[in-house]
């Protein structure tokens, strides 16, 4: 496992881990590639519905010659904040802070002279930076922006809920997690840990669903053209927690390897050795910060969503050109992804929840909720542009 890049680099170049590199961990790297590589194709399925004439540029006001307003001012002050309390802490408490960032950056430690210093230096930077461009006579113009250009609002966006949303769900997620969010709420809001990805999804979407409307891009285009953006990401992210061993792991794979069984044995079944949770028994003679491995094989279940998930986007790929009706796309993504973790929360780890009296995990009833909305969307969208063909 690379719980960071100085455990992967130490596999690649044969570097000693734990150097400086431990700061930059696996999984928020992938995390960051996934979300890249969901812009990557989002934008090109926005550009080619642009060239179709489903999606239309539309008009922005901006001002010109203005002087920074105080909300610009205390953004930017805000900003440089941040970076002045965080920073000089950071460097001060290196070898703290590189192997688990988290434990500094999202916690009240900082240094707060300097973070007062540096929000007075970037709120003047704003003011200055406006007071250059001020004109005798300021001006409002209108702009044109195409869809694919709003493509990096949408990403940051996206990432922002998501991992919000995300967070908010783990909480909920068990009963023992939503007594430790009432007993310190903020430390569990900021806490490093658990990310439940079907929250970080959801909310993502209602952000992201309602700026593209208050934008004037239609929503039934664009979730078609996010349907293999966000399978997408989410195989590049289960590469992350397959990488990093990150918890996300199965049950105890119990049953033998069959006697036909060609791919390598931790396909099967691992240990997850060095995972960054530092979960389950000392590895025999390692003296580096992550020294554990599980005590039984697991059911590697990370690898297993990032082949499917792989796979619906070489199917929605495939279909997006040939489906002419709008939604289906969409649909058939919700359709297939609740599919796929709905079966694979059957080999995974996660607490049940007690609704009625079914016992199931938080993953299963969402996708389960998933598959029906599938259905139901692909049947009634059909039914509708038959109905519209017949009249």
């Amino acid at each position: 496992m690379y719980p960071d890049l100085s455990y992967f680099f130490h596999d690649l170049f044969g570097s000693d881990p734990d150097n400086g590199l431990s700061v930059l961990k696996t999984f928020g790297v992938l995390l960051i590639l996934a979300f890249i590589a969901s812009a990557y194709v989002l934008k090109l399925e926005v550009k080619r519905k642009e060239e179709e004439g489903l999606l239309q540029a539309s008009t922005e006001k901006i001002k010109v010659g203005f002087p920074a307003t105080w909300q610009q001012i205390a953004q930017n002050a805000l900003f440089g904040f941040i970076i002045g309390f965080k920073l000089p802490y950071i460097i001060q408490h290196f070898e703290q802070f590189k192997p688990d960032p988290a434990s500094i950056l999202l916690s009240a430690k900082g240094t707060l002279i300097w973070g007062i210093l540096s929000a007075a230096f970037f709120g003047f930077l704003k003011y200055w930076d406006h007071k250059k461009q001020q004109l005798p006579k300021p001006q409002i113009q209108e702009v044109l922006v195409r869809p694919d250009q709003r493509i990096g609002d949408i990403t940051i966006l996206a990432a922002i809920s998501g991992l919000v949303g995300a967070r908010l769900f783990s909480i909920i997620e068990s009963t023992e997690n939503i007594k430790a969010f009432i007993k310190n709420p903020l430390d569990q809001l900021l806490s490093g840990s658990g990310l439940a990805i079907y929250g970080g999804l959801i909310l993502a979407f209602i952000m992201v669903y309602l700026y593209v409307k208050r934008n004037g891009l239609k929503p039934i285009h664009m979730m078609d053209a996010a349907a293999p953006a966000m399978i997408m990401g989410y195989a590049v992210g289960r590469i992350g927690c397959q990488l990093s061993g990150d918890g996300d792991w199965g049950i105890v794979n119990t049953h033998p390897q069959p006697s036909w069984w060609f791919l390598p044995d931790w396909m099967w079944s691992f240990d997850y050795p060095h995972n960054v949770l530092n979960d389950g028994i000392q590895i025999e003679g390692c003296l580096w910060h992550y020294c554990k491995h599980l005590g039984e094989g697991v059911y590697p279940t990370p690898f297993y969503e990032t082949i499917f998930a792989f796979t619906i986007f070489g199917i929605l790929w495939s279909l997006r050109k040939r489906i002419k009706i709008p939604g289906i796309i969409f649909f058939i993504y919700v359709l297939l992804n609740g599919i796929e973790r709905f079966f694979i929360e059957k080999i995974r780890t996660n607490p049940d929840i007690d609704i009625f009296g079914i016992q199931a995990t938080q993953a299963e009833y969402i996708a389960f909720m998933l598959i029906v909305s599938g259905i139901v969307g692909i049947v009634w969208l059909y039914v509708k542009r038959e109905q519209s063909v017949i009249k």
